[in-house]
């Protein structure tokens, strides 16, 4: 791991806009259920010293820390779509912490839901996310494209494309890609660039195959690495190459 930590490297292109992609789990404890405030916090952190470099942010949230569709339809005995749905209510709770928690360090923010809740937050509007993004604020996209066997993954890169983002980042619980989990199999290599044919020929779990297939049409580059280490956001709206970088 500490290979991706010890590169220097940089990337042309500056990053004007981004999006950042979080799993549910990412608002919690590990292996825990619900939201953690300490998660909560250092989260923000990272969203406002890339605000404070002048970048606009887009979040994508995903909603595990509560409940996942496809496991509580077999569960609890109910409809697959239904449970989908059930997940994208997890993302709205999700959002709305996250936009409390940055709005109490001063960083203002609006949250976008792709289903209407319109007592709790806005419904997606592409032109309307953009002009908040212009104005400064964090938009915070919630119930992923707002239909049911869609993952949040694919919703990040959809938003990505739709608002024009410069660069997608997902946000791991490790540095960056490995050939295999490198919690579990000590061999495992890290895999400093790969192309996104090579992402999807491998199958290698980073994101959704149709995810990474978008962003591949529309020229999107992933970064893939760690939200634990504090200052890796950062580094990466900087221009430096921070663990996994997929592009062409």
């Amino acid at each position: 791991m500490t290979k991706a930590k010890a590169r220097s490297k940089s990337v042309k292109k500056k990053i004007n806009r981004v999006v950042l992609k979080i799993s549910g789990e990412g608002f919690g404890k590990p292996g825990g259920f619900g939201l953690d405030g300490d998660a909560l916090k250092r989260i923000a952190e990272e969203i406002i010293s890339v605000t404070k470099l002048g970048a606009q942010v887009a979040v994508v949230v995903g909603g595990g820390n509560f409940l996942r569709g496809a496991s509580v339809a077999t569960q609890l005995g109910i409809q697959e779509a239904s449970a989908h749905y059930m997940g994208m209510l997890a993302t709205v709770i999700n959002a709305l912490a996250l936009q409390d928690r940055l709005e109490a360090m001063g960083q203002q923010t609006r949250v976008q839901s792709s289903i209407s809740i319109t007592s709790a937050c806005e419904t997606f509007i592409r032109r309307r996310c953009i002009r908040h993004l212009e104005k400064g604020r964090v938009v915070i996209l919630a119930a992923g494209t707002g239909r049911p066997y869609v993952t949040t993954d694919t919703a990040a890169a959809l938003a990505s494309v739709e608002i024009g983002a410069d660069l997608l980042i997902k946000a791991t619980n490790v540095d960056g890609v490995y050939t295999a989990d490198p919690k579990k199999d000590s061999s495992a290599k890290f895999l400093e660039s790969l192309s996104y044919n090579e992402v999807i020929d491998r199958r290698l779990k980073v994101m959704d195959v149709s995810a990474v297939d978008m962003c591949q049409r529309h020229g999107v580059p992933i970064a893939v690495f760690s939200l634990l280490t504090r200052g890796n956001m950062r580094k990466a709206v900087q221009g430096r190459l921070i663990g996994t970088r997929i592009h062409h």
